[in-house]
């Protein structure tokens, strides 16, 4: 009989052959199943029991937020799925188990407008003011980096996962792929965003060299994201803004700003690549401006004379 980790292990193997999963889910996966492992007494996985899953659920709620609880719980559930589907437990003691969540709502964190512009120009004036060919190119390529993000509200690690060839400045479109490898073809609407890429790209080309991301540091290397991460505080501190911005607000200010400007959430949806419509709704929450417009214009109140 095998033991619970080599259980884990083969499921984590079927993760990665034939589920193909990226290595940040079977990263995830493989920490919430070895902390489940290590957690639980028992030997081997088939001694578990209805009663033992609801003590560690409660267990995880102690210790985490709701949000991180729930995927643990779903890392777990998933592997007795896997485990009854292979048939190798005779029962699957989830299927005995009510999980509700009441996750509180988090209102994403935006960047107001005349901070994201004041952001920007500070780039655009570093590259101007650049004392060295070496500076010139790491602003050109900052500048590059701030107004995609905008521009297209992608997620950190589509940008950093770029390929050259997904990338066609010919008609301003960028080919992304998203999370479950979904795939995803956005338009830059900007003429300005697209000469910036267009002079970033031919600035380059010639360190590129044999890799082929889109975007990479002066040594020719891929561009991580703790890297983005790194300019995006220096060039906050530059400008002296006392807000902490992180490359995903970008992604929020882009959904609240094309909601404010009316702007249907279905194609809001389309262009940040979420997979339910209710992942979009949460935007609906956070549009102070519209709120402030419809309530300013549209509420009788208006209209009393005292």
């Amino acid at each position: 009989m095998n033991t619970t980790k080599e259980y884990i292990a083969d499921y984590l193997e079927y993760c990665a052959s034939q589920k193909c999963l990226d290595a940040k889910t079977l990263k995830a996966y493989h920490i919430d199943l070895r902390q489940f492992s290590e957690q639980n007494p028992y030997s081997t996985i088939v001694e578990a029991t209805p009663e033992s899953l609801e003590q560690y659920i409660a267990h995880l709620h102690r210790q985490y937020k709701p949000k991180t609880a729930k995927r643990k719980i779903a890392s777990v559930k998933a592997l007795f799925h896997y485990l009854e589907y292979r048939e190798l437990i005779g029962h699957n003691p989830f299927n005995k188990i009510r999980i509700r969540f009441r996750e509180p709502v988090i209102l994403p964190k935006t960047i107001p407008l005349h901070t994201v512009e004041l952001f920007l120009s500070t780039i655009y004036r570093q590259h101007k003011i650049a004392g060295t060919p070496y500076q010139k190119l790491n602003a050109l390529r900052d500048a590059s980096v701030a107004e995609l993000l905008f521009a297209t509200g992608m997620r950190i690690s589509e940008l950093c996962s770029l390929k050259i060839d997904d990338v066609n400045l010919c008609d301003g479109t960028i080919l992304i792929y998203g999370k479950g490898s979904r795939e995803r073809r956005i338009q830059i609407g900007s003429e300005a965003v697209i000469r910036i890429l267009t002079e970033y790209n031919e600035s380059f080309r010639a360190l590129r060299q044999s890799c082929r991301s889109f975007f990479i540091s002066c040594s020719g290397k891929p561009l991580s994201d703790q890297a983005v991460r790194r300019m995006i505080n220096k060039y906050t501190a530059l400008a002296s803004i006392d807000q902490h911005i992180t490359p995903h607000m970008f992604r929020h200010t882009f959904a609240t700003s094309l909601l404010d400007a009316d702007v249907d959430i279905r194609y809001i949806q389309e262009m940040l690549g979420h997979s339910s419509i209710n992942i979009t709704e949460i935007y609906t929450h956070v549009s102070v401006a519209k709120q402030k417009n419809i309530l300013t214009t549209k509420h009788p109140r208006k209209d009393f004379h005292i």
